[in-house]
């Protein structure tokens, strides 16, 4: 769970995850945060890892990997520090990976019955975002910014040392596909945010859309090992 400044709500994330998933090893990468948001985890029993400084959700998620591996996990689920997700979910999005279908499985609000609201331009972003990542890995994906996600034993050992810094949500779909890895979606229903505000707003959608474009063609050009 990578976390920044989320004193607010990271306590009842923690609280939701130990009610409906608690077969679960809560791991919360506290990125830098300005706030109580590493007290507030160790207080309600979580693991915590403090970065010394904000490297943002690449750093934090590269954090999470590595830890993942050290300590030999076969599975791992990025769920994010803000309230949006629901545990109860879980199991949901990580049936394609039990049954052996994906080894990154993306939750899409999109997908979900009750839809997600939000801005036009954000909407509108999300769909181009998602036809040109689907065209590229053949693949039809419509929530290419999810934070909800499942991976598995080979995607942890590949984004250890390989995972994208600037935008790596969508990013990290094009890399997944380039190592040959399986990707499959599923529904997943999301809230709006328990507290604070996402930092793309809806007069920085069309221009963070253009530098997630020039980064994923960037991707195409690297190398992966």
């Amino acid at each position: 769970m990578p976390a920044y400044n989320e004193e607010s709500c990271i306590g009842d994330v923690i609280q939701d995850l130990k009610i409906n998933f608690p077969e679960s090893d809560i791991l919360v990468v506290n990125d830098g945060s300005r706030d109580r948001t590493s007290e507030v985890a160790r207080e309600s029993r979580a693991l915590v890892i403090d970065l010394s400084y904000n490297l943002g959700i690449g750093g934090a998620m590269q954090t999470g990997f590595v830890y993942a591996l050290s300590e030999d996990y076969d599975v791992a689920v990025q769920f994010d520090g803000d309230g949006q997700h629901r545990a109860d979910q879980i199991r949901n999005i990580l049936n394609p990976h039990v049954k052996g279908a994906a080894d990154l499985v993306v939750g899409s609000r999109f997908l979900s019955e009750g839809g997600f609201a939000s801005s036009i331009q954000r909407r509108l972003g999300a769909k181009i975002l998602s036809f040109v990542v689907s065209a590229l890995i053949g693949k039809r994906i419509t929530d290419t910014t999810s934070g909800f996600r499942v991976y598995s034993r080979k995607a942890i050992d590949f984004f250890s040392s390989q995972y994208p810094e600037d935008y790596p949500e969508v990013e990290a779909l094009i890399l997944a596909h380039k190592k040959g890895l399986l990707i499959e979606e599923v529904p997943s229903e999301i809230g709006p945010r328990a507290a604070g505000k996402s930092s793309i707003t809806a007069s920085k959608a069309v221009y963070y859309m253009i530098k997630v474009l020039l980064a994923i063609f960037v991707d195409l050009l690297k190398k992966i090992d």
